[in-house]
Protein backbone atom coordinates (compact mmCIF):
# COMPACT_ATOMS: atom_id res chain seq x y z
CA UNK A 1 0.00 0.00 0.00
CA UNK A 2 2.99 2.20 1.07
CA UNK A 3 4.73 1.66 -2.32
CA UNK A 4 1.70 2.22 -4.13
CA UNK A 5 0.96 6.11 -2.20
CA UNK A 6 4.95 7.03 -3.10
CA UNK A 7 4.08 5.71 -6.90
CA UNK A 8 1.29 7.87 -6.73
CA UNK A 9 2.64 10.86 -5.07
CA UNK A 10 5.92 10.90 -7.43
CA UNK A 11 3.65 10.40 -10.30
CA UNK A 12 1.89 13.72 -9.00
CA UNK A 13 4.78 15.37 -8.71
CA UNK A 14 6.11 14.41 -12.04
CA UNK A 15 2.78 16.08 -13.96
CA UNK A 16 3.10 19.13 -11.51
CA UNK A 17 6.45 19.39 -12.79
CA UNK A 18 6.72 18.91 -16.28
CA UNK A 19 3.00 21.54 -16.30
CA UNK A 20 5.40 24.15 -14.41
CA UNK A 21 8.27 23.83 -17.84
CA UNK A 22 7.14 26.20 -20.06
CA UNK A 23 8.90 28.54 -22.98
CA UNK A 24 8.44 32.26 -21.81
CA UNK A 25 9.48 33.07 -25.61
CA UNK A 26 7.40 30.60 -27.66
CA UNK A 27 3.73 29.71 -26.57
CA UNK A 28 3.86 26.53 -29.30
CA UNK A 29 6.74 24.83 -27.65
CA UNK A 30 6.72 21.46 -26.09
CA UNK A 31 8.62 21.42 -23.29
CA UNK A 32 9.99 18.00 -21.37
CA UNK A 33 10.66 17.05 -18.01
CA UNK A 34 12.82 17.00 -16.25
CA UNK A 35 15.46 18.81 -17.67
CA UNK A 36 12.45 21.26 -19.59
CA UNK A 37 14.50 21.21 -22.87
CA UNK A 38 12.41 22.32 -25.02
CA UNK A 39 10.99 21.86 -28.98
CA UNK A 40 9.10 23.72 -31.53
CA UNK A 41 7.01 21.27 -34.14
CA UNK A 42 7.79 22.53 -37.99
CA UNK A 43 6.84 19.95 -40.23
CA UNK A 44 5.29 16.35 -39.57
CA UNK A 45 8.24 14.06 -37.50
CA UNK A 46 10.09 17.00 -37.38
CA UNK A 47 11.06 18.78 -33.40
CA UNK A 48 13.02 21.29 -33.53
CA UNK A 49 15.79 22.39 -30.42
CA UNK A 50 15.21 25.47 -29.11
CA UNK A 51 17.26 28.05 -26.56
CA UNK A 52 14.14 29.76 -24.58
CA UNK A 53 16.02 32.51 -22.82
CA UNK A 54 15.79 33.86 -26.25
CA UNK A 55 14.09 34.89 -29.51
CA UNK A 56 13.62 32.42 -31.23
CA UNK A 57 15.07 32.88 -34.85
CA UNK A 58 12.47 33.72 -37.26
CA UNK A 59 12.79 31.48 -40.17
CA UNK A 60 12.18 28.89 -37.28
CA UNK A 61 9.10 30.69 -36.39
CA UNK A 62 7.90 30.95 -40.38
CA UNK A 63 8.14 27.07 -40.62
CA UNK A 64 6.21 26.34 -37.64
CA UNK A 65 3.61 28.97 -38.58
CA UNK A 66 3.30 27.35 -42.01
CA UNK A 67 3.07 23.85 -40.66
CA UNK A 68 0.14 25.13 -38.03
CA UNK A 69 -1.69 26.39 -40.77
CA UNK A 70 -1.58 23.54 -43.00
CA UNK A 71 -2.78 21.56 -39.84
CA UNK A 72 -5.55 23.89 -39.79
CA UNK A 73 -4.16 25.74 -36.38
CA UNK A 74 -4.22 29.32 -35.60
CA UNK A 75 -0.95 31.28 -36.54
CA UNK A 76 -2.44 34.87 -37.83
CA UNK A 77 -5.03 36.51 -38.43
CA UNK A 78 5.22 57.72 -43.56
CA UNK A 79 7.07 56.93 -46.59
CA UNK A 80 10.50 54.77 -47.00
CA UNK A 81 13.24 55.51 -44.27
CA UNK A 82 15.89 55.42 -46.74
CA UNK A 83 15.67 54.61 -51.11
CA UNK A 84 16.35 51.51 -51.16
CA UNK A 85 14.25 50.12 -48.01
CA UNK A 86 11.65 47.44 -48.61
CA UNK A 87 9.05 45.66 -47.05
CA UNK A 88 7.41 42.39 -47.28
CA UNK A 89 5.03 42.12 -50.05
CA UNK A 90 5.40 38.04 -50.31
CA UNK A 91 3.99 37.15 -46.67
CA UNK A 92 4.92 34.14 -44.75
CA UNK A 93 6.49 31.15 -46.76
CA UNK A 94 7.83 27.55 -45.87
CA UNK A 95 11.31 28.60 -45.16
CA UNK A 96 14.44 26.75 -45.78
CA UNK A 97 17.16 27.26 -42.34
CA UNK A 98 20.34 25.84 -41.23
CA UNK A 99 20.74 24.27 -37.60
CA UNK A 100 21.00 27.98 -35.98
CA UNK A 101 18.22 29.34 -37.62
CA UNK A 102 19.47 31.46 -40.53
CA UNK A 103 17.60 31.59 -43.42
CA UNK A 104 19.45 30.19 -46.54
CA UNK A 105 20.08 32.77 -49.40
CA UNK A 106 18.00 30.91 -52.03
CA UNK A 107 13.78 30.12 -51.08
CA UNK A 108 12.17 27.97 -53.42
CA UNK A 109 8.91 26.95 -50.58
CA UNK A 110 9.17 23.82 -51.66
CA UNK A 111 8.15 24.82 -55.45
CA UNK A 112 10.40 25.17 -58.61
CA UNK A 113 10.07 28.93 -58.34
CA UNK A 114 12.87 30.16 -56.20
CA UNK A 115 14.36 33.98 -55.03
CA UNK A 116 17.09 35.22 -52.88
CA UNK A 117 16.28 36.72 -49.67
CA UNK A 118 18.27 38.66 -46.93
CA UNK A 119 18.99 37.56 -43.27
CA UNK A 120 15.46 38.60 -42.25
CA UNK A 121 14.22 35.97 -45.01
CA UNK A 122 12.23 39.06 -47.13
CA UNK A 123 12.84 38.64 -50.68
CA UNK A 124 15.29 41.07 -52.32
CA UNK A 125 15.71 39.77 -55.89
CA UNK A 126 13.29 39.02 -58.88
CA UNK A 127 11.88 35.60 -58.77
CA UNK A 128 13.64 32.70 -61.12
CA UNK A 129 13.66 28.72 -61.64
CA UNK A 130 15.74 25.98 -59.93
CA UNK A 131 18.78 27.80 -61.62
CA UNK A 132 18.73 30.65 -59.74
CA UNK A 133 21.85 31.56 -58.09
CA UNK A 134 22.15 32.92 -54.62
CA UNK A 135 25.64 33.58 -53.80
CA UNK A 136 25.62 34.54 -50.29
CA UNK A 137 23.29 35.85 -47.86
CA UNK A 138 23.09 39.53 -47.22
CA UNK A 139 22.81 41.00 -43.44
CA UNK A 140 19.86 43.29 -43.18
CA UNK A 141 21.28 45.69 -40.92
CA UNK A 142 18.59 48.53 -40.51
CA UNK A 143 14.83 47.88 -39.73
CA UNK A 144 12.90 50.60 -39.17
CA UNK A 145 9.51 49.71 -37.28
CA UNK A 146 6.13 52.39 -37.74
CA UNK A 147 4.55 52.31 -35.01
CA UNK A 148 1.21 53.67 -35.33
CA UNK A 149 -0.15 54.39 -31.88
CA UNK A 150 -3.57 54.41 -30.17
CA UNK A 151 -4.60 58.28 -29.92
CA UNK A 152 -3.38 60.11 -26.75
CA UNK A 153 -4.61 63.53 -24.93
CA UNK A 154 -1.39 64.53 -23.77
CA UNK A 155 1.70 65.55 -25.76
CA UNK A 156 4.36 62.81 -26.06
CA UNK A 157 7.54 63.84 -24.89
CA UNK A 158 10.12 63.26 -27.64
CA UNK A 159 13.30 62.18 -25.17
CA UNK A 160 11.11 60.53 -23.00
CA UNK A 161 9.55 58.55 -25.23
CA UNK A 162 12.70 57.21 -26.62
CA UNK A 163 14.08 56.14 -23.34
CA UNK A 164 10.57 54.77 -22.41
CA UNK A 165 10.66 52.67 -26.07
CA UNK A 166 14.15 51.90 -25.58
CA UNK A 167 13.66 50.23 -22.51
CA UNK A 168 10.93 48.26 -23.47
CA UNK A 169 12.40 47.23 -26.31
CA UNK A 170 15.52 45.91 -23.75
CA UNK A 171 12.86 44.32 -21.62
CA UNK A 172 10.43 42.56 -24.06
CA UNK A 173 13.12 41.34 -26.33
CA UNK A 174 16.46 40.98 -24.51
CA UNK A 175 18.14 43.57 -27.61
CA UNK A 176 21.08 45.41 -26.38
CA UNK A 177 19.97 49.44 -26.03
CA UNK A 178 22.44 50.29 -28.56
CA UNK A 179 21.08 48.76 -31.35
CA UNK A 180 17.91 50.92 -30.76
CA UNK A 181 19.17 53.66 -33.02
CA UNK A 182 16.44 56.18 -32.83
CA UNK A 183 12.97 56.81 -31.25
CA UNK A 184 11.19 59.75 -33.40
CA UNK A 185 7.32 60.30 -32.83
CA UNK A 186 5.36 62.16 -35.59
CA UNK A 187 2.34 64.15 -34.15
CA UNK A 188 0.52 64.60 -37.41
CA UNK A 189 0.21 60.77 -38.22
CA UNK A 190 0.58 59.50 -34.59
CA UNK A 191 3.01 56.99 -35.32
CA UNK A 192 6.16 56.33 -33.70
CA UNK A 193 9.29 55.37 -35.64
CA UNK A 194 11.86 53.01 -34.03
CA UNK A 195 15.44 52.40 -36.06
CA UNK A 196 16.89 49.13 -35.13
CA UNK A 197 20.44 49.14 -36.56
CA UNK A 198 23.28 46.33 -36.66
CA UNK A 199 25.01 48.44 -38.97
CA UNK A 200 28.51 46.17 -38.19
CA UNK A 201 26.58 43.16 -38.78
CA UNK A 202 27.07 40.89 -35.53
CA UNK A 203 25.46 37.77 -36.28
CA UNK A 204 24.81 37.42 -32.30
CA UNK A 205 22.19 40.27 -32.71
CA UNK A 206 18.84 39.82 -34.30
CA UNK A 207 17.54 42.83 -35.50
CA UNK A 208 15.08 41.09 -37.81
CA UNK A 209 13.52 38.49 -35.36
CA UNK A 210 13.06 41.22 -32.85
CA UNK A 211 10.83 43.30 -35.74
CA UNK A 212 8.80 39.70 -36.16
CA UNK A 213 8.02 39.51 -33.00
CA UNK A 214 7.19 43.06 -32.33
CA UNK A 215 4.95 42.42 -35.45
CA UNK A 216 2.85 39.74 -34.35
CA UNK A 217 2.83 41.78 -31.03
CA UNK A 218 0.48 44.44 -32.82
CA UNK A 219 -0.97 42.74 -35.46
CA UNK A 220 -1.98 39.83 -34.00
CA UNK A 221 -1.05 37.18 -30.81
CA UNK A 222 2.11 37.62 -29.09
CA UNK A 223 4.22 34.89 -29.43
CA UNK A 224 5.10 34.99 -25.81
CA UNK A 225 3.30 32.73 -23.36
CA UNK A 226 2.35 35.55 -21.30
CA UNK A 227 -0.17 36.70 -24.38
CA UNK A 228 0.80 40.09 -22.45
CA UNK A 229 0.71 42.85 -25.42
CA UNK A 230 3.26 45.39 -26.05
CA UNK A 231 2.40 48.51 -24.35
CA UNK A 232 5.09 51.69 -23.44
CA UNK A 233 4.25 54.14 -20.30
CA UNK A 234 6.47 57.90 -21.33
CA UNK A 235 5.72 59.97 -17.91
CA UNK A 236 2.88 58.09 -16.28
CA UNK A 237 1.00 57.88 -19.54
CA UNK A 238 0.07 54.45 -21.56
CA UNK A 239 0.93 53.87 -24.66
CA UNK A 240 -0.76 50.93 -26.82
CA UNK A 241 -0.09 50.42 -30.19
CA UNK A 242 -3.00 49.39 -33.22
CA UNK A 243 -0.73 49.20 -36.54
CA UNK A 244 2.80 48.10 -37.43
CA UNK A 245 5.01 48.58 -40.98
CA UNK A 246 8.16 47.17 -40.70
CA UNK A 247 10.94 48.46 -43.63
CA UNK A 248 14.43 46.18 -44.61
CA UNK A 249 17.56 48.23 -45.27
CA UNK A 250 20.60 45.80 -46.39
CA UNK A 251 24.04 46.11 -46.56
CA UNK A 252 23.72 46.35 -49.98
CA UNK A 253 20.32 47.12 -52.55
CA UNK A 254 18.15 45.02 -53.62
CA UNK A 255 17.81 43.45 -57.27
CA UNK A 256 14.57 44.02 -58.45
CA UNK A 257 14.14 44.63 -61.96
CA UNK A 258 11.51 46.45 -64.65
CA UNK A 259 10.60 42.90 -65.74
CA UNK A 260 8.99 41.72 -62.74
CA UNK A 261 6.52 45.27 -61.90
CA UNK A 262 2.82 45.15 -62.18
CA UNK A 263 1.00 46.23 -65.22
CA UNK A 264 -0.32 48.98 -63.73
CA UNK A 265 3.54 50.44 -62.75
CA UNK A 266 4.60 49.76 -66.40
CA UNK A 267 1.86 51.37 -68.09
CA UNK A 268 2.27 54.47 -65.44
CA UNK A 269 6.05 54.63 -66.70
CA UNK A 270 4.85 54.13 -70.03
CA UNK A 271 2.79 57.22 -69.94
CA UNK A 272 5.01 59.40 -68.31
CA UNK A 273 7.37 58.39 -71.11
CA UNK A 274 5.01 58.74 -73.38
CA UNK A 275 4.14 62.46 -72.38
CA UNK A 276 8.10 63.19 -72.49
CA UNK A 277 8.44 62.40 -76.01
CA UNK A 278 5.52 64.10 -77.45
CA UNK A 279 6.68 67.39 -75.54
CA UNK A 280 9.96 66.99 -77.57
CA UNK A 281 8.42 66.35 -80.46
CA UNK A 282 6.23 69.75 -79.82
CA UNK A 283 9.12 71.38 -78.48
CA UNK A 284 11.61 70.54 -81.86
CA UNK A 285 8.38 71.62 -83.89
CA UNK A 286 8.47 74.93 -82.34
CA UNK A 287 12.15 75.51 -83.13
CA UNK A 288 11.99 74.34 -86.40
CA UNK A 289 9.16 76.65 -86.98
CA UNK A 290 10.98 79.80 -85.28
CA UNK A 291 14.23 78.78 -87.42
CA UNK A 292 12.30 79.30 -90.32
CA UNK A 293 10.73 82.42 -89.45
CA UNK A 294 14.17 84.19 -88.64
CA UNK A 295 15.59 82.56 -92.10
CA UNK A 296 12.43 84.18 -93.69
CA UNK A 297 12.99 87.60 -91.84
CA UNK A 298 17.05 88.00 -92.57
CA UNK A 299 15.89 86.81 -96.09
Amino acid sequence: MYSVCAFLVLTLLSAASAQGCTCPTMKWANCDSPSCACTLLIADNTLQNINCSKLIPKCFLMKAEMYRASKGHSTRRLGKPTEHAFVDNDGIYDPECDSNGVFKARQCNHTETCWCVNSAGVRRTDKGDLNLKCDKLVQTTWVQAQLTINPVQTPVDPVALKAAMTQTIQNRYFLDPSYVDNVQYSKDDNIIIVDLKNTKGDPNVDIATVAYYMEKDVKVLPLFMSNSSLTTTVNGTPLGFRNILVYYVDAEPPTFTMKKLTAGIIAVIVVVVLAIIAGLVVLVSICDQKVEFLSNFVS
